[in-house]
């Protein structure tokens, strides 16, 4: 991409984060006293809010739009995992609002965020120590299996981390481990978000992220290895239908 033509999206980015960071801190601020007096549910559904905002901004500035497909494979009741790719820094966004409530698996340094971090460590995170492997293993397992029986979907990123565009990477099998101990269905979610916005980049481009979810995989009565090809073979392929590998 020629130097010229990144002059309206870096612009555009530009006015991104000028709304952005504002309306985080001091709805964060908000957030830090109002989120330890509720519930986790209704405390959930008040500090996401804020990501209907990040997307309609980010829509009004950068043009980016969301089509998705599948959301009615989502289960209507019960706990399950979803396991999706990881491109960007959209999908910890958008996610928040298609999955509701949502427990999602992440580094703990994402914590120390200031403000940011700080609201997001009241949503009951399962905050791995990725240089522990096997520790973080057990870690996942218990408090998964812990947040499950409350109820709650467990969102992961089998990547581990972000993949750029054109890469599949490693899909590691803690999501399909995780259902199969709690015997919930696990939900394999791609998108190509990495196409509008970059991982760790500055600049957002125009076009709409498509989102599909997939039929939910039974877990029950199902090996880790079921699950884990199951789901990866189908998130392979729709990846590639989408352009995200």
């Amino acid at each position: 991409m020629s130097q010229g033509s990144r002059i309206l999206p870096a612009i555009r980015s530009a006015c991104y984060y000028a709304g952005f960071y504002p309306v985080t801190i001091v709805y964060a601020l908000f957030c830090l006293i109002v989120g330890p007096l509720l519930p986790f549910r209704p405390r959930f559904a008040v500090l996401s809010s804020i990501n209907y905002f990040y997307i309609a901004w980010l829509r009004i500035c950068c043009g980016v739009r969301v089509e998705v497909q599948g959301r009615e494979n989502l289960p209507k009741e019960g706990a399950y995992v979803v396991v999706a790719n990881h491109q960007s820094e959209w999908e910890t966004l958008y996610l928040q609002l298609l999955v509701r409530p949502q427990v999602v698996v992440l580094k703990k340094e994402l914590l120390k965020i200031p403000f940011f971090g700080w609201a997001l460590a009241l949503l009951k995170p399962i905050a791995l120590d990725r240089s522990a492997r096997r520790g973080a293993l057990k870690q996942l397992l218990e408090q998964g299996t812990a947040r499950l029986k409350e109820g709650l979907p467990v969102l992961i990123f089998p990547q581990g981390t972000r993949v750029p565009v054109g890469e599949l990477g490693r899909m590691n099998k803690g999501g399909a481990m995780l259902a199969a101990r709690a015997a919930v269905p696990i939900v394999p979610l791609v998108h190509n978000a990495g196409l509008y916005w970059p991982g760790k980049s500055f600049l957002k481009f125009p076009g709409t992220v498509q989102v599909r979810v997939g039929p939910a995989i039974p877990g029950d009565n199902a090996s880790v290895d079921e699950l884990h090809s199951q789901s990866t073979q189908w998130m392979e392929h729709q990846m590639r239908e989408i352009g995200a590998i």
